[in-house]
């Protein structure tokens, strides 16, 4: 079991790596962002007094929060334990929010702490935090608004044949305004699946009530496994009464930055909880909502970076789901060089300490696919100093 609160974080510098977008395997759109044509990363290390280091995913625009809340206690906060060090990190955000983006960054930054605790004591984060396997199971995602039917049908077959048993794809076509192509779609990529393979579908929030009613009326035969964001996220009343009207599983929680949400989306009938652990606050955090679904018997899956979110959802149920959405995350694993292995459906991971997964640095620079450095360290990063009021 994760017993990471007793380790001693003596931090020396931190840096963030932006890699070079790499093209997706078909430009990607959903009902109200895109399309994406091509897809980047950035990487946070975290370097302690030993040459241990530490990394994880990480939104480079944030980094004016990082500058003014986090590196000064990272870099000065000298032998804490981390439940200390993280208390301080945590509430140095306070005043930026904790339903924004400080808190994904919060968490993003306590991804990269524990893949360094578990790397310098030589052990995989997943077996670290409790788990029993090294496999998870994994859903197929795309299915783009923006997709040809030739296009749905290429994914659907390299899924299939990839072993899934659940596809999710985009609906709100035309931000929301073409329900009628929406529908089509959704018969057609049924009529590919068959009866066999779950359909999920994802309208990224852009209807209201009536309208995902309706919508979902229409597609009744199509036998669906749950309608994700149907409407906005921060609409409780919106999501509270479709819930009430339909026995269809709605499905909520990737726009939420804390864990502290989620007992409100299950009381309003929220039967599918979908966490990101780098959108939350920490891993403790994400650890939370895993045990709240399990505790209400709800529905539970992960997307965001698959490779990373696979490591923590091994400690789910082995019914829980990683997402992968293929068309991105793909060529983003052009990076890797270490990964976990794809195929019958999970994904199986490395027997790697810290997170399963392994960036080739010296490659990535060789190349020019490594376009942004940035380094932090006591020499350019001031002691965190309390104002004192007299």
């Amino acid at each position: 079991m994760c017993n990471i609160d007793n380790e001693i974080f003596n931090i020396r510098s931190i840096q963030i790596r932006e890699l070079a977008p790499v093209q997706v395997v078909t430009p990607f759109q959903d009902a109200t962002m895109g399309p994406f044509p091509a897809f980047g990363l950035s990487m946070i290390t975290i370097e302690d007094e030993n040459n241990n280091i530490g990394e994880a995913p990480v939104y480079s625009s944030y980094t004016n929060i990082l500058e003014a809340c986090l590196l000064p206690h990272l870099l000065y906060s000298q032998n804490l334990s981390y439940s200390q060090l993280y208390s301080r990190l945590y509430w140095s955000i306070r005043n930026e929010g904790f339903r924004g983006p400080a808190s994904a960054l919060l968490g993003q930054v306590d991804m990269a702490l524990h893949d360094l605790a578990t790397r310098r004591l030589g052990v995989p984060l997943h077996k670290y935090m409790g788990a029993d396997r090294n496999e998870v199971k994994v859903y197929g995602s795309g299915g783009g608004t923006n997709y040809t039917y030739e296009e749905l049908e290429k994914e659907i077959a390299y899924f299939t044949a990839a072993g899934v048993d659940c596809y999710k794809m985009k609906v709100g076509k035309d931000f929301g305004m073409n329900m009628t192509e929406d529908i089509k779609r959704v018969k057609f990529v049924r009529s590919l699946l068959g009866k066999n393979i779950r359909l999920a579908v994802d309208a990224n929030q852009i209807w209201s009530c009536k309208q995902a009613l309706r919508f979902i009326d229409k597609t009744a035969g199509e036998n669906l496994a749950w309608l994700e964001e149907p409407t906005h996220s921060a609409s409780f009343d919106q999501i509270e009464a479709l819930c009430k009207q339909t026995p269809l599983k709605i499905a909520f929680g990737e726009s939420e930055r804390t864990a502290r949400v989620f007992p409100t989306l299950v009381n309003i009938g929220v039967a599918h909880l979908q966490p990101v652990p780098g959108h939350l606050a920490g891993v403790k955090e994400w650890m939370a909502v895993r045990d709240l679904a399990a505790k209400h018997q709800v529905d539970f899956s992960s997307g965001g970076y698959s490779l990373f979110t696979a490591s923590l959802m091994t400690t789910a149920s082995e019914q829980c789901e990683v997402e992968y959405l293929y068309s991105i995350m793909s060529g983003l694993e052009t990076y890797f060089n270490v990964k976990p292995a794809w195929g019958n459906g999970k994904f199986t991971l490395p027997e790697l300490p810290g997170f399963p997964v392994r960036i080739n640095w010296n490659h990535c620079e060789d190349t020019g696919q490594l376009v942004k450095t940035r380094v932090w360290n006591k020499k350019n990063v001031r002691e965190y100093k309390p104002v004192v009021s007299l």
